[in-house]
């Protein structure tokens, strides 16, 4: 018996997935998320706890978040600041479409996200006099895309169980509504982004609810004739 039913096949852009770590080299799929670090100063990380990332006003990419997969050149920044006021956050990063910068004057190196990318990816030792280190670098534009997930290096415990404590408490709250409940679309079961409940429609053939991330939607009615079939 074969079942016909009504529905979608869908693309997660990775709302809900916890992420992968990638090689230095690896080049970002787009849509991917992954694991990534940001290094910061000890005030602007309790900052970016509270209130999230803002975007740099400038830097070699331009405007973003900057953030690496490559947890020794996070913990360079910020740039002539004490290593002892230094903190590296994980983060998990929805990469969208990406571009690959990876020369010196590239055309796109300040206008990526004005020809419809998310992000900007310069590979390790692909030669940009800019990164001196030779590391591997990213630049987000949307601080929305990338998400404090832990406290991967700080100056001393005292600080690092700080910032952990603050890190599990704003987790909660972002996980929370206001009765208590986790965001989850009641439909497809998908965490939802806070304020951004999923689009539902109705099924043409059996007009029940649908959710468009649900992976697919077997009509009843659909499935009684087959039965009888």
């Amino acid at each position: 018996m074969s079942l016909k039913f009504s529905g979608w096949e869908v693309v997660d852009d990775g709302a809900s997935s916890p992420g992968v770590e990638l090689e230095e080299s690896q080049k970002p799929r787009n849509k991917g998320v992954y694991t990534m670090f940001h290094g910061t100063s000890t005030a602007s990380a309790r900052l970016i706890l509270a209130n999230g990332f803002n975007q740099s006003s400038g830097g070699m990419l331009g405007k973003g978040v900057y953030v690496s997969r490559d947890k020794k050149k996070a913990a360079h920044y910020p740039l002539n600041s004490p290593i002892a006021d230094r903190v590296v956050f994980e983060v998990r990063v929805r990469v969208g479409r990406v571009k690959r910068i990876d020369q010196d004057d590239h055309p796109m190196q300040y206008t990526w996200h004005t020809h419809g990318y998310d992000t900007a990816w310069v590979p390790p030792r692909c030669g940009l006099k800019a990164v001196r280190s030779g590391l591997e670098e990213d630049c987000v534009f949307d601080p929305k895309r990338v998400q404090v997930v832990g406290i991967a290096k700080a100056p001393n415990a005292t600080v690092q169980k700080a910032l952990q404590e603050v890190l599990s408490k704003t987790s909660r709250k972002a996980g929370q509504g206001g009765d208590g409940a986790a965001h989850a679309c009641p439909l497809c079961k998908r965490t939802t982004q806070q304020g951004a409940p999923h689009i539902t429609q109705q099924c043409w053939e059996c007009g029940k609810n649908i959710c468009i991330l649900m992976s697919k939607h077997v009509c009843p009615a659909k499935v009684r004739e087959d039965d009888v079939d």
